[in-house]
């Protein structure tokens, strides 16, 4: 037991879609920016502490986000990637969000949450590599 103990790496962070920064994480939210640049995506900066990246999904999940959550064919369904900063007495705390979002005829949108092991774990090497501490 004490060998695989030894054997696990300790600087790995845990999954997370949150972190704390000391300051202010610009350089984060500038990467953010630079890497939603591509066809078919958005960036938006809402006030001065919600950033997002929208961008348009593939036909057949389209589709099926309009057929399963009752979506309004004339205003598509996008992927939303939504960072969050909250001054707090540590510095800035950084939540991500993750979702589809389906826009409905009538009525507010539908909100489908993305789950993922792996984004978690990107996120969070993404956090410390950006010099965040995972919480």
């Amino acid at each position: 037991m004490v060998f695989v103990a030894a054997c696990t790496p300790q600087d790995v962070p845990q999954p997370s879609r949150s972190a704390q920064f000391d300051a202010f994480p610009k350089r984060l939210i500038d990467t953010f920016e630079t890497q939603c640049a591509g066809p078919g995506e958005k960036f938006e900066s809402i006030g001065n502490r919600v950033f997002q990246c929208t961008e348009f999904l593939p036909p057949e999940t389209t589709a099926f986000l309009i057929l399963n959550y009752d979506g309004y064919p004339q205003d598509l369904p996008k992927s939303v990637m939504r960072m969050t900063t909250t001054k707090n007495t540590a510095g800035y705390r950084v939540d991500a969000e993750l979702y589809f979002n389906v826009p409905q005829k009538t009525g507010q949108d539908v909100k489908v949450p993305v789950e993922s092991k792996t984004l978690d774990k990107a996120l969070s090497a993404l956090y410390q590599h950006m010099g965040g501490s995972p919480t």
